[in-house]
């Protein structure tokens, strides 16, 4: 008897981690975000993709399993030979054709160490410019990755004390709130997004950050707001504030502990969610600068590939985002069953 009186039981997070080690999909749905996540990390250390924006291949450089000796695209570029060899002038004289030859005469070696050789084809095939686009994957995740994490950490950050001060005070605090929320919700997301990143006319990563963040706290107050109108009157809040405690205390140290689980499945959603808003605005321009790439900005270059019947930039950047989505999809739903205590395995 002493001996079972012994024993801790198990907290929620316990109890959870040992139920999503159950869940086969759900775990191979984590250990695909975090191969995504490492990715990204080592991107960011310069590791990964550093020169994604060096010329490597051929324009439209086909994919290794695509490659053939008769496609047009698989032949090495003429533009360096048109360079060095004599550009026709039908008839009339270069005026620099004297001191070009003095100092082609004085470096005889600097043309060919200008000249860089080219790949026919690439792992994932090349884009207009000889980019790699597996390096362009590689880099491209590390800005959408970080743009829906980043949002979706400010979202609920702010959902969550919007919705902790609403549903704890209440009366007019919560009107206050409510009505807050109201206007944000009147308007249909996508349009609100895009009228702000119109007004804003400032592409970037911090841009969108703000953007999204800002404007996407709508679903994770609503929820906690629930939470804390439903947990407030319960006995152990009641007795840590017949005790002594503060508000502040009573909302982030006794209610907010409850609430976690549901504010993390809502966090695991926003990064979803966020990281397709990413992809629509830069998709059409909205979105990052022309010297950054990501998922977004890689669909928008390969729609005018598409017409040329190149296709692997599109399917490149699509399948790596497809697979993201999914597997965070299935990791969310995973952790709501997880967190579920009703649920029983």
């Amino acid at each position: 008897m002493s001996a079972r009186a012994s024993e801790t039981s198990p907290g929620l997070w316990t109890l959870a981690w040992r139920r999503l080690q159950q869940d086969r999909v759900g775990m191979t749905a984590l250990i695909v975000v975090g191969c995504y996540l490492v990715v990204v990390l080592l991107a960011l250390m310069g590791w990964v993709a550093p020169d994604w924006t060096r010329e490597v291949g051929v324009n439209y450089a086909p994919p290794v399993f695509w490659a053939d000796d008769q496609d047009e695209t698989a032949q090495p570029s003429q533009a360096g030979q048109a360079l060095s060899g004599p550009v026709p002038l039908y008839g009339l004289q270069d005026p620099l054709a004297t001191e070009l030859a003095a100092i082609r005469a004085q470096h005889p070696g600097a043309q060919e160490a200008t000249e860089v050789p080219r790949r026919l084809s690439l792992p994932l095939g090349g884009d207009k410019w000889g980019h790699d686009v597996l390096t362009k994957v590689i880099k491209g995740s590390e800005t959408s990755i970080l743009v829906g994490l980043v949002a979706a950490i400010l979202a609920t950050l702010l959902g969550t004390v919007m919705g902790a001060v609403a549903g704890y005070f209440g009366r007019w605090v919560d009107d206050a709130f409510n009505w807050l929320y109201g206007v944000f919700t009147a308007i249909p997301y996508l349009l609100l997004v895009f009228a702000i990143a119109a007004v804003l006319q400032q592409k970037g990563v911090v841009t969108l950050v703000l953007i999204l963040g800002l404007t996407g706290w709508t679903g994770v107050f609503r929820l906690v707001r629930a939470e804390y109108l439903k947990h407030k009157s319960r006995e152990y809040v009641l007795a840590a504030g017949a005790m002594g405690a503060s508000h502040m205390r009573r909302m982030f140290v006794h209610i907010l502990p409850n609430t976690s689980h549901v504010i993390l499945v809502q966090l695991s959603q926003n990064v979803v969610g966020f990281i397709k808003s990413e992809v629509i605005l830069s998709f059409l321009g909205f979105g990052v600068p022309v010297d950054v790439v990501s998922w977004g900005s890689m669909l928008n270059e390969a729609q005018n590939e598409l017409i040329l019947g190149k296709w692997w930039q599109l399917a490149a950047a699509g399948v790596a985002m497809a697979i993201l989505v999914t597997a965070f999809s299935m990791l969310t739903d995973a952790l709501r069953d997880a967190l579920d205590p009703k649920l029983k395995y």
